[in-house]
């Protein structure tokens, strides 16, 4: 009789609409054939104060990071449309993430971008099983209990660089960089091809 009811304020999931389900992803997305496909994910610092976007491109397994320097949904869509700068055009076609609040700007990086966003179904970290291992990897670098803050953009690229360079059995033992770019390098020889001049 003591224990008093939960806050009943406005739901803070509730940017995520029917549209952007993952039921509604389209099944080669599923598949991994296509490149150009991520899945997204927060991890957090020590105490939750401090946190890391991680991004996993779900057919080489390439990895990125981005620094955040607040946990709020301005400073994720900003760290995300930095992260994607450097990736090739046809390599941003959707990202897949968790119902987290700190995506609550998708549509904005949808407009920037031109990365089309889903959302995961609640406590179902399978639907974004290349990033939830991806993570396991991080945390060798960045292990739980961390201060996260200190980490500059320079040294995130590094682990970065680390993961994207280690021989994964999933690739067969190539590296994720290695298939990145042999995909990089496919998309570009099959791109349109200009008449040469008389």
């Amino acid at each position: 009789h003591k224990r008093r009811p939960r806050s009943r304020g406005t739901d803070r999931r509730g940017f995520v609409s029917d549209a952007v389900r993952i039921g509604e992803r389209p099944e080669d997305v599923a598949g991994r054939l296509v490149p150009g496909h991520w899945e997204g994910d927060l991890i957090k610092g020590a105490a939750n104060r401090s946190a890391v976007d991680t991004l996993v491109e779900r057919t080489s397994r390439l990895v990125l990071l981005a620094r955040m320097d607040a946990l709020d949904a301005d400073t994720t869509r900003c760290a995300f449309e930095t992260a994607f700068e450097n990736v090739p055009e046809p390599f941003r076609k959707s990202l897949t993430y968790d119902r987290g609040t700190e995506m609550a700007r998708h549509a904005e990086l949808t407009q920037n971008t031109g990365i089309k966003v889903w959302f995961a179904d609640p406590y179902s970290p399978w639907q974004r099983a290349s990033n939830e291992n991806a993570n396991g990897l991080i945390r060798q670098y960045l292990p739980k209990g961390t201060d996260l803050s200190p980490f500059t953009q320079d040294q995130l690229n590094e682990i970065a660089d680390r993961l994207n360079n280690r021989p994964r059995k999933v690739l067969d033992f190539e590296t994720p960089n290695e298939v990145f770019q042999r995909l990089v390098a496919e998309a570009q020889s099959t791109g349109p091809q200009c008449c040469a001049s008389d």
